[in-house]
């Protein structure tokens, strides 16, 4: 069972369309047993740093995210949800993230000739050893819809990368936590073949 985190801060409905679609049989949800129990977790998101993390807090979402990142639970945040598992976010100073993985959230630079929130189609630079990628092209086009980027600390964790004015950091996998800045959901085929990679995902160990 896949289950998608519900904290009234994601794009809920087109993800569990796209993993249904896949055969899949997702269980929105925010409830702490569900959670611990799923075999996969999905962390989507749209919307401010600030909102997203004082909702995670709000519904006590914010220790059971860590504590399945602890059990190995392989979880994937998206887009938003990926933002909120680093340490902190230029877009909402003074907030903490959930400080699952290293690294800061900071603003695109403006720069003439580039449209800000970063809205549309990018290709992505991919290593070779990233799970999520397995199978797919070495520059699959994906959907990006945001106007902050990651800075992981440890780049042996960045498994894709774009280039919009700066070099993106556009997917992160570290054991069983992974990230996407883009937006599968909404990437055709080949989104569709990321959620198909991750879905076939087992606890780290098992």
């Amino acid at each position: 069972m896949i289950a998608l985190i519900d904290y009234d801060a994601g794009n809920m409905r087109s993800v569990e369309k796209a993993l249904t679609y896949l055969g899949e049989r997702p269980v929105i949800t925010r409830k702490r047993e569900e959670i611990l129990k799923a075999d996969r977790i999905i962390l989507p998101g749209v919307g401010s740093f600030g909102d997203a993390m004082e909702n995670l807090e709000r519904f006590r979402l914010s220790e059971v995210l860590k504590e399945a990142a602890k059990r190995q639970i392989p979880l994937l945040g998206i887009c938003l949800g990926m933002q909120v598992l680093f340490e902190a976010s230029e877009e909402s100073p003074g907030v903490k993230g959930l400080g699952i993985l290293d690294g800061q959230i900071v603003r695109i630079p403006k720069k003439e000739g580039l449209k800000i929130p970063h809205m549309g189609w990018n290709s992505l630079s991919c290593a070779p050893d990233g799970t999520l990628f397995e199978g797919l092209p070495d520059h699959p086009y994906v959907y990006f819809v945001h106007s902050y980027y990651l800075k992981a600390k440890d780049p042996q964790i960045v498994k894709a990368m774009a280039e919009y004015g700066v070099m993106i950091h556009a997917s992160v996998e570290s054991g069983n936590v992974f990230g996407c800045q883009f937006h599968p959901e909404k990437s055709g085929e080949v989104g569709l073949a990321m959620l198909r990679n991750f879905a076939k995902l087992t606890e780290v160990g098992k």
